[in-house]
């Protein structure tokens, strides 16, 4: 799963510095999305600290969002922040457990994610819970719904294709195994965003250049 969604991470924001025009490198790019937050609801079932899990992303959000901003034009807050909102709001909703506080921790968050722009915003919450609350033919269900509602008021035809993720999570995770057959550090998963932002910046800055000469 760490490879398949660093790799379809890397070609989407490939696409957008190199080929803002090809839309088909963003259809593969929607898989990555979810994979990650998939991967930050399991990391928060295992993690023997929370606390150190929101530093490790504090981390990597604050040193990517100049990479980001200067690779891909982002004008928003980088998509490690928005996992941190994320976990904060899992976090607190299994401390407190009451029913309204954990509306209103979810509401406290949705109304952060709405009036600072975090990338993918409400949605990457959304997505979220359905990770963390639900199971199998529920959880391809609900992600599919939730692309409905996300086309149909904010015009987002091409998240339709992050369903994909879910499929494989829900339906063929032996596919992800497989995949994954190769192991993936930790210090490489956890250095992958920023680093390859890095990476697309210069080689974009080197391509106007080399067209500027």
């Amino acid at each position: 799963m760490q490879l398949l969604a660093m790799l379809t991470m890397l070609i989407d924001h490939m696409g957008i510095a190199f080929f803002p025009d090809d839309e088909g490198w963003r259809y593969v790019g929607r898989i990555a999305f979810p994979l990650y937050a998939y991967a930050l609801v399991i990391g928060y079932r295992r993690t023997r600290s929370v606390p150190r899990y929101l530093m490790r992303l504090t981390v990597v959000a604050l040193v990517s969002q100049l990479p980001y901003q200067w690779a891909v034009g982002g004008d928003d807050i980088n998509v490690a922040g928005t996992l941190i909102v994320c976990l904060l709001a899992l976090w607190l909703a299994d401390r407190f457990k009451h029913p309204l506080a954990v509306i209103a921790i979810g509401a406290a968050a949705s109304v952060l994610l709405v009036l600072l722009p975090f990338n993918y915003g409400v949605y990457a919450l959304l997505l979220v819970y359905i990770y963390r609350y639900t199971r199998d033919h529920t959880t391809a269900a609900l992600h599919f719904l939730l692309n409905l509602v996300f086309m149909a008021l904010a015009d987002w035809v091409i998240q339709i294709f992050s369903i994909f993720s879910t499929f494989l999570i829900v339906y063929a995770p032996y596919v992800l195994h497989k995949i994954d057959k190769l192991p993936i550090p930790r210090m490489v998963w956890r250095t992958f965003y920023p680093a390859h932002l890095v990476l697309i910046g210069l080689a974009a800055y080197a391509l106007y250049e080399a067209a500027a000469l």
